[in-house]
Parts: C-alpha cells; sequence; structure tokens
C-alpha cells in the first residue's frame, strides 16, 4: 500500500506525504506514535520506502516530499529558506495527526528536524537526527557544490547512465558505489529530450546559501526531547563534531552505523534500523516528558 496525502505548507505550497505500508491498528485507545521522515537536499520521501515499511510495525511512519522535491510544489518565487522547510514540517504533523511524533531526519532534513523540534516542543516526541553537522560548511563549501551541481551531464538518456555516472564516473564519489547510483536515479524524472533531476538545482543552491554560515549549537541546547545523533564512518558528520552534538543535546545520544556514509539508511538499511532500534523503542513505549 502506497499513499499520498497531500499537505499545505507555507504560503499555501502543496506538500506530497507518502505511507508505504497500513499503520498498525490501534490498541484500545493508544494510536500507533507518530513518525515523521524528513529527506535532504537532492533527496526525496522514496529514499525512506523501505525503512518507513520497517517502523509501520509499530508507527505511523510517514515521508514528507519537502518543498522543491519529489512530488511537492516547486513555488519560483520561493520561500526556500530554514524557517519555511520549519514551518512545513509543523504542518505535516499537525495535520496528519502525528504529534508529538518522532522526527527521523536526514542531512537537512536532520538539520530542519532539530530546529522543529527547538521552536515547538509540543509536536516531538523525539529526534533522530541522521548524518548532519552543526558546525557551518562555509563558503567554500558552497562553491565546491555549484561545480558539482553544474557537472553533472544532464539530459541523461537513460536510467541506466544516471546510475552509472553517480555510482561509478563522478567526482564526488570516491568509490563505486551502486547504491549512490540508485539514490539518485530515484530523483530523475523522464522529459523530451532524456532524464533530468525532479528539483532546481537553483532552489537547491538558494536553500544551502541560507545555512552554509550559520552554526547550530544554540538550537541543539533548546531541544529539550531525546535525541539520537547517528552518523557512519564514511560521512559528513565526523566523531568528534557528533560527540560535541551529544554533549550540547541535553538528552542526547549517540549510535554509528558500520561501513556506511552519507546515505546511511539507504545503502545501509539493516545496519540503520539496528542502529536507532533500541532508542526507538524506548522513547515511543513511554508517555512522552511534559514541557519544561
Amino acid at each position: 500500500m502506497v499513499r499520498r496525502i497531500d499537505v499545505t505548507g507555507t504560503a499555501g505550497a502543496r506538500l506530497a506525504a507518502w505511507e508505504y505500508a497500513d499503520p498498525p491498528k490501534p490498541r484500545g485507545d493508544a494510536r500507533a506514535p507518530g513518525v515523521l521522515l524528513l529527506h535532504g537536499l537532492t533527496g526525496r520521501a522514496s529514499h525512506w520506502a523501505a525503512a518507513a515499511r520497517r517502523l509501520s510495525g509499530r508507527h505511523r511512519a510517514v515521508a514528507l516530499d519537502q518543498r522543491g522535491h519529489g512530488r511537492s510544489d516547486k513555488p519560483a518565487a520561493g520561500p526556500f529558506t530554514p524557517e519555511s522547510f520549519v514551518a512545513d514540517a509543523a504542518a505535516a504533523v499537525e495535520q496528519l495527526d502525528l504529534g508529538p511524533a518522532v522526527l527521523i531526519g536526514h542531512s537537512t532534513g536532520a538539520l530542519t528536524a532539530w530546529q522543529l523540534a527547538a521552536e515547538r516542543p509540543d509536536l516531538v516526541r523525539a529526534l533522530i537526527v541522521c548524518d548532519m553537522r552543526a558546525a557551518p560548511p562555509g563558503a567554500a563549501s558552497q562553491r565546491v557544490w555549484e561545480a558539482w551541481l553544474r557537472s553533472w551531464p544532464v539530459p541523461f538518456a537513460t536510467l541506466a547512465d544516471v546510475r552509472k555516472w553517480f555510482g561509478e564516473d563522478d567526482p564526488w564519489a570516491e568509490r563505486p558505489h551502486p547504491a549512490r547510483g540508485d539514490f539518485y536515479a530515484e530523483v530523475m524524472a523522464e522529459r523530451a529530450d532524456g532524464w533530468r533531476p525532479v528539483f532546481s538545482r537553483r532552489q537547491l543552491l538558494k536553500l544551502r546559501e541560507s545555512i552554509v554560515h550559520e552554526a547550530h549549537w544554540d538550537e541543539l541546547a533548546r531541544v529539550r526531547c531525546p535525541a539520537l545523533v547517528v552518523r557512519g564512518p564514511d560521512g559528513d558528520l565526523g566523531c568528534a563534531e557528533a560527540q560535541e552534538m551529544v554533549r550540547v543535546l541535553p538528552r542526547g545520544r549517540y549510535a554509528e552505523v558500520p561501513d556506511a556514509g552519507h546515505l546511511l539508511h539507504y545503502d545501509r538499511p539493516d545496519a540503520w534500523y539496528a542502529a536507532i532500534a533500541p532508542f526507538l523503542t524506548e522513547v515511543t513505549e513511554t508517555a512522552p516528558a511534559p514541557e519544561v
């Protein structure tokens, strides 16, 4: 079962939320704990499909195509700001009746998740941060991203070409990585001239430009719910920074996914789930703590 539910986001943007399995039936008066899954830049909700199905045994797991991505609106005028993404996530929790929800975010989706947890603790039961840094990436990283996006040989003639380029030929791929090729094949759509990304690379850069100079330590310090920081040894988030994030979070914990990189939930799904499962069970089998 795959079900799309439309959510109205900031400035009336229509956002596509997805359930990839039937949620568990309620037991008595208790409903299944809500989980909202948030992808990062260049991602889409379908990257969470396998995780959502696995979570659906005990949770109502919903993945959101964030504005500018997937099947959600891509308004030419935006806004594409951190504030608009946070407001969209809050709208999803409220309109889908998920709250207080566990927010699971990957990359910039994790940034959105912890910003929402800091601003609206009433909506968030717990937080799982997957490979997202709290330190600012800096202007140089923006130039690297600009060059990388320009290097994409679009349009691709076939999806096989997409998989080969992102899995083998992309200079950002340090070694052959078939799952990476599959990841990017999911964000392509066929046009008259070939396969192109479903998102605007210009809009992605605009959002990223708004966060490259910002540190997020103060926001993490305001997250009062339990929070798990998850990284892979080959990801973007270094061990020392991850441990500092755990220290700054008032109720922070740490987990590592062996042999994983940035796409830890996608290319190492079993190990990723094993890393988060004990935390998820603990935070959803007890009542949320009252706001302080």
